[in-house]
């Protein structure tokens, strides 16, 4: 299931807010979020709620027993089995093929993986428990006694399939005792609104455009067709893609803090207008921060973060955030490819652009990034090499460009439109409208019908079409 269909929007939301608001009782509360997020996350693949439960049962169990024997040998024991395990399982379930592949490759051999279906979600939920585990183990938080509440915690259906990856710490106090009250749930409504349009509205129309000049995972794009794009088609349906996934993501992770809201959760955010950055280096200060942050307490600094072998750091950090994203050989090489430019800011890039005007640092961030997405989305080298090709090597077109500038006429507006909501338009306008209404009626009025509005439309956009990919289940 997911957010942006019909069922989660008139059937399983309203059923799930109707029971968790029948009863002031905190713990009856806990509960219906339990059984809904199992029911959500069982509703593709319902034999992987197992793993999820068992997963969550060893971590939690395990966490008692580090904070019980905590500054010993045995918490030591205990964290190291918890990493391990989580490791081993997310191994086994999305790197066995890759694996066994190197492994035939380098010595020849014939073996076969498992092939295991991959779990939804099991990269964003193994990061949940392991963060939690470590934590413990570091004193910066008290183990969970109360079971429900940890499986909570790890299956709210909110972030649970594609993130943002929640941190324990950050919302500790709410599991055990939240305050629900009618201004969160409004905000969250409104935030949930915004990423439900986002996803519907732009994404989902990038990524039509997307399927007709690189193709998808249902139809990839052949060598034949690849061949035959003009240099101009190549670069458009790139940039649509850079336009997809970020609108794709994006508007996840506000629906998932817009849901979060509406049962009194406060997460924190994902995405800040990464496309406005100046660097590299801010740009991933920007984009999918909860795993940024992920890698850089777990991985970066207790390898010595700044302080010692920097970039040997640094390449441990992006050659592991290449292989969260994929068991693919493109997903590492994406990730070395931002390694590079980073490491390179830090050595001296950072201090010219510093001096550089904003606008010239904004177009070299953008000249990196926009070009990085095609690594990322081909999974076949040889799709991949051919079509960079197509992009830095001038190929004109059979009809005299006359395809593509009929699919910019006819997505002209919402070109603009997207390109203006990659800026921070909407808490520009909204800032703006706040202080110009005396009234609050007024203002919540205003903000009852833009929701609306946006409901409205993205409504009559999933009734009308049935082509609704998600990126980030991939992962």
């Amino acid at each position: 299931m997911v957010f942006a269909s019909l069922i989660f929007l008139f059937l399983f939301l309203p059923l799930n807010l109707l029971l968790y608001y029948s009863s002031n009782n905190a713990t009856w509360r806990n509960w219906v979020l339990i059984v809904f997020s199992l029911a959500f996350y069982g509703w593709g693949e319902p034999i992987w709620i197992s793993l999820l439960i068992l997963s969550s049962m060893v971590d939690w169990a395990n966490a008692i027993f580090i904070d019980k024997h905590r500054g010993t040998k045995w918490a030591k024991i205990g964290v190291t089995f918890t990493v391990v395990l989580n490791l081993c399982l997310l191994a086994t379930f999305k790197y066995d093929q890759f694996l066994v592949d190197q492994v035939n490759g380098l010595l020849g051999t014939q073996f076969e993986a498992p092939g295991y279906a991959l779990p939804i979600g099991i990269s964003f939920y193994t990061f949940h428990t392991i963060s939690y585990v470590v934590d413990v183990y570091r004193g910066d938080i008290k183990a969970q006694r109360n079971f429900p509440n940890f499986l909570m915690y790890v299956s709210l259906y909110s972030s649970l399939v594609a993130g943002p990856i929640i941190r324990y710490a950050h919302v500790a106090t709410e599991i055990d005792s939240r305050k629900e009250n009618l201004k969160d749930f409004s905000l969250g409504i409104s935030r949930f609104c915004i990423g439900l349009f986002k996803k519907v509205v732009i994404a989902n129309v990038a990524a039509e455009l997307v399927r007709k000049y690189m193709g998808d995972n249902s139809d990839p794009l052949t060598m034949t067709e690849l061949l035959s794009l003009s240099t101009a088609e190549a670069w458009f349906g790139l940039i649509m893609f850079a336009i997809q996934i970020y609108f794709d993501f994006s508007g996840y992770s506000d629906m998932a803090i817009g849901l979060g809201r509406m049962f009194g959760f406060h997460f924190r955010e994902n995405f800040e207008y990464p496309y406005i950055s100046k660097s590299i280096s801010e740009f991933w200060r920007r984009w999918h921060i909860s795993l940024g942050s992920i890698f850089r307490d777990y991985v970066y600094i207790p390898l010595g973060g700044n302080k010692k072998h920097v970039y040997f750091n640094l390449l441990v950090v992006w050659f592991l955030t290449g292989m969260w994203h994929g068991a693919s050989w493109n997903f590492i090489f994406w990730g070395l490819y931002f390694f590079v430019f980073i490491a390179l800011e830090k050595a001296f890039l950072q201090k010219w652009l510093d001096k550089a005007p904003a606008f010239l640092a904004h177009i070299y961030a953008l000249a990196i990034i926009i070009p990085g997405w095609v690594i990322f989305y081909f999974t076949d080298t040889a799709l991949l090499y051919a079509y960079v090709q197509k992009l830095f090597t001038f190929s004109p077109a059979a009809d005299g460009y006359l395809d593509i500038k009929n699919t910019l006429t006819m997505h002209l507006f919402w070109l603009i439109m997207a390109i203006a909501f990659c800026m921070p338009v909407y808490h520009k306008v909204t800032a703006w409208i706040n202080r110009k209404s005396s009234r609050a009626t007024l203002y919540d009025g205003l903000t009852v019908g833009f929701n609306v509005l946006l409901l409205f439309i993205c409504v009559a956009q999933l009734v009308g079409k049935s082509y609704n990919p998600f990126i980030y289940f991939r992962f």
